[in-house]
């Protein structure tokens, strides 16, 4: 499987290749008051709002200054009845590999957006972020207007 590789702090992580719409440069955000920490803000996409998980925050990591490799991807995920444009900041994307063999359930039940564990190439262990499961349902309703 095709991977899309980035950061969160030191350690590499994953979507897959299929899941990822678009690889933007960092942009300014909009602030989004009474929402947790880990949504950096609104991105205004030609005109569309899309909602920015700073995925460092998110997996408990004090998020880093914006640096010049700093991207924003874009996903779509199940939320609010149909499937919703989502931002997610990452520190560092170092490109596509390809997943070199199976993946193994993590059992990260803290943290379900964490899904299996696979071996990236040649740069070590990949752990791959499942976009469906990303956000609680209450965020989901606070960033898409739907109550869970």
């Amino acid at each position: 499987m095709k991977v899309l590789v980035f950061h969160i702090g030191p350690e590499r992580y994953a979507l897959p290749l299929a899941a990822v719409q678009r690889v933007l440069p960092a942009a300014h955000l909009k602030a989004l008051p009474g929402t947790p920490p880990y949504v950096a803000g609104l991105l205004d996409l030609h005109g569309e709002p899309v909602p920015v998980i700073d995925v460092s925050r998110l997996a408990g990591i004090p998020a880093e200054a914006l640096r010049y490799d700093t991207r924003i991807l874009l996903v779509e995920m199940p939320a609010a009845g149909g499937m919703r444009r989502i931002g997610l900041l990452a520190e560092e994307v170092a490109g596509v590999s390809t997943l070199d063999g199976p993946a193994m359930d993590a059992g990260v039940v803290a943290a379900p957006w964490l899904g299996r564990v696979a071996s990236g190439g040649g740069g070590g262990m990949l752990q791959l972020l499942e976009p469906e499961r990303l956000l609680a349902p209450e965020v989901a309703g606070l960033l898409f207007g739907a109550h869970p």
